[in-house]
């Protein structure tokens, strides 16, 4: 079962459950695939809702990669059929959320400043 406090998630590939994670290695595997619009670009497509089969392919495979499983984009690709394209977007999105807590945080917010 996959720990978010930990920046873990899962992901079924025919039928197997796999662990998801971003080290710091794969999160570096992530930057140079992503080019130069890097993770900025990336957390810009997915904020407005533009997240490619692309981008999701490359986020899951960082994650599987970060969790010890290495497998290509396009290996990974092959194995995922288009009618889980939603599935594959979620998922990444949820990746990311664990990895650079998009979740609920327990500190509180920073004072605002006074008009």
């Amino acid at each position: 079962m996959a720990n978010i406090m930990r920046g873990e998630t899962t992901l079924v590939i025919a039928g197997q459950r796999h662990a998801l994670v971003l080290t710091l290695g794969a999160l570096a595997e992530l930057e140079d695939a992503l080019g130069p619009d890097g993770l900025a670009g990336l957390a810009e497509r997915l904020a407005d809702g533009r997240l490619s089969a692309g981008d999701a392919l490359t986020v899951l495979a960082a994650g599987l990669a970060g969790a010890g499983t290495p497998m290509g984009r396009d290996d990974l690709g092959r194995l995922l059929p288009a009618s889980a394209l939603g599935h594959a977007r979620r998922t990444a999105a949820e990746l990311l959320a664990a990895s650079f807590g998009g979740g609920s945080s327990s500190r509180p917010p920073p004072p605002q400043a006074a008009a």
